[in-house]
């Protein structure tokens, strides 16, 4: 078992050292694409109107390494609906710079992960529904339904897996390794899961085609 063991762990090592090393040779003469800046992102999108513009402390954002943050509240006034967006937007992620996963995040900060799960949401503009990740989470009374996806030129992905698969593709046909990690975040009322979900998935249709044009193509 042993052997075995090694022989496996001496593979693993052998693919992430030929993928790191694919990676950095394609980086070199690296485009690195430029965009609006997020903070001239639309205080209305739809019905949906920005309720708060929250700052992001320098300490977090040191531990990001992020290019641009959106972080903004936006509501529904006539459904008294609320959903939190944030966006981590990095032009290269060739010196190390790579979005963190919620799923590491958020039980970091102290939410706690109860169901996780991916979803289709049909989006105007695409040919076919875009797959992202939903999870649930709760601290101590509060509970939220998280959607979340990483978003770069050419797709949206939802695992992780996927998107360092394609972060090496990309930069071997393109010379690009920008991506954004894109987070909706709805809190759960009387415990409806279900209706925080279709909130969620309802402000994602509304702010996918927006986002796109603030996200290099």
């Amino acid at each position: 078992m042993n052997w075995i063991t090694n022989k496996y762990a001496r593979i693993l090592t052998l693919v992430l050292v030929i993928q790191a090393s694919l990676f950095y040779a394609a980086s070199r003469g690296e485009r690195i694409p430029i965009g609006p800046p997020l903070d001239v992102f639309p205080a209305q999108l739809g019905v949906w109107h920005e309720e708060q513009n929250y700052p992001v402390e320098q300490e977090i954002r040191d531990q990001l390494k992020a290019d641009d943050i959106l972080n903004r509240l936006y509501s529904d006034p006539q459904s008294r609906a609320a959903t939190g967006l944030f966006v981590a937007y990095f032009k290269t992620q060739r010196t190390g710079q790579s979005p963190h996963s919620p799923k590491n995040c958020l039980p970091g900060s102290g939410w706690e992960p109860e169901a996780t799960g991916v979803v289709d949401v049909a989006v105007a503009g695409q040919p076919e529904p875009i797959r992202i990740n939903r999870f649930v989470v709760s601290h101590g009374g509060e509970k939220s339904v998280v959607l979340y996806w990483y978003q770069s030129q050419r797709r949206v992905i939802a695992s992780e897996f996927s998107a360092k698969f394609w972060l090496v593709m990309d930069s071997i046909r393109y010379h690009r390794s920008d991506t954004a990690l894109v987070r909706v975040t709805v809190p759960v009322s009387n415990n409806d899961q279900g209706a925080a979900t279709r909130i969620g998935v309802s402000f994602v249709q509304t702010v996918f085609p927006v986002l796109k044009n603030y996200l290099p193509a």
